[in-house]
């Protein structure tokens, strides 16, 4: 049997949950079909939990204007429904003297972005953070940590009080284009359902690509290709050294490997740079020496055997191993080639950052 629905969200993570919303808070019928038995357990669990300013990424790229919007946004929604987060603020810090000129670079790109970054010298920058080695910083004082689990579950319960419902354990096994712009999904699980929806939006992020080379009449030259790059983090026994996170410079495939707490105050450092082929998210302890060296660059305290292989991530990356960084890849109809099709490709960071704001613009283009 085949049910008639609105829409239909493939994928619970942290965008998916705040499309989901917005849609149902809209007046639209929204069902989330997820694959896995709970919310945000793939890269929405496995990242920095940061809230970004929105400094690095090329002006007027999806990636700057959301991230820059969804700051504002993100840390609004967090003061209205009391969800955990912190503004410990961050230091972008220059290590060497040749670096100086590039962290000026960031703090003119992070300007043309509408994100302030303060200067400091080196001297201003070891008074606040007497453990940090620097020539020169800059100050991010709209960065925070986040309880991202919190944030899911908020989306979650309001998207449910629209009347809206997430289904666990359904995954997406294929679908077909319909007249009038429709779009039939064949769902898996212990129920197995056929969805008529009148859109979907594919929200999958490392399954998204896949997802979408599984619905026949969608324009396959629109998906772009997919590439594994995981981020490795490493936890540190003893005191924390710094009140605020600190980035290095960032480098071609991330933002450097960097410090960031939680919302305890547990330190952790990451995440590295690890081009995989597979899926796989054990963490190598012999990467802990490449760890030593970058970390002692701007923390030359730190001691041997300090650190402790932790969790690692991995990048929904749409660019290959040595090609530029690429923007977020938000398609819609026009560009999928199903009227009633949406999908979302290389939501990496600053994605969580984004979440809301991604979730307004893609309601934009549905309306």
């Amino acid at each position: 049997m085949t049910e008639r629905v609105d829409c239909v969200v493939i994928g619970a993570g942290v965008v998916g949950l705040a499309i989901a919303r917005t849609l149902a808070m809209a007046g639209r019928e929204v069902i989330v079909l997820e694959a896995e038995d709970a919310i945000g357990t793939i890269t929405s669990s496995r990242n920095s939990e940061v809230i970004h300013a929105g400094v690095y990424y090329p002006t007027g790229s999806l990636k700057a204007r959301m991230c820059v919007r969804g700051n504002r946004m993100l840390h609004a929604y967090c003061d209205a429904r009391a969800v955990p987060y912190v503004n410990c603020t961050k230091l972008i810090v220059a290590t060497e003297p040749d670096e100086v000129d590039g962290l000026k670079g960031i703090q003119v790109k992070a300007g043309e972005n509408g994100c302030r970054l303060d200067w400091m010298s080196g001297a201003d920058a070891r008074a606040l953070e007497p453990a940090l080695r620097c020539e020169a910083a800059l100050h991010s004082p709209t960065t925070s940590i986040i309880d991202s689990h919190a944030l899911m579950v908020s989306l979650q319960g309001e998207l449910e009080d629209a009347g809206g419902m997430v289904a666990f354990l359904s995954p997406v096994l294929g679908g077909l284009a319909m007249d009038g712009g429709r779009v039939r999904l064949n769902v898996g699980g212990a129920e197995p359902m056929t969805l008529d929806a009148a859109t979907v939006v594919n929200c999958a992020g490392l399954g998204a690509q896949e997802v979408s080379r599984r619905i026949e009449g969608l324009n396959r030259a629109s998906v772009p290709p997919l590439h594994y790059c995981k981020g490795n983090y490493f936890t540190m026994t003893g005191k924390a050294p710094f009140e605020r996170l600190i980035y290095p410079m960032p480098t071609a495939a991330s933002l450097g490997l960097h410090y960031t707490r939680d919302l305890a105050g547990q330190g952790r450092f990451g995440p590295d740079v690890e081009w995989i082929e597979t899926l796989d998210y054990s963490v190598d302890e012999q990467r802990a020496e490449m760890f030593y060296g970058a970390i002692r660059r701007y923390w030359p305290d730190l001691k041997d055997g300090q650190l402790a292989a932790s969790y690692s991530g991995i990048r929904p990356k749409i660019q290959a191993k040595g090609e530029p960084a690429h923007d977020f890849d938000i398609q819609g109809p026009a560009r999928t080639g199903l009227a009633g099709y949406m999908a979302l490709y290389g939501i990496e960071s600053p994605g969580l950052t984004s979440c809301l704001a991604i979730a307004d613009y893609v309601s934009e283009m549905l309306s």
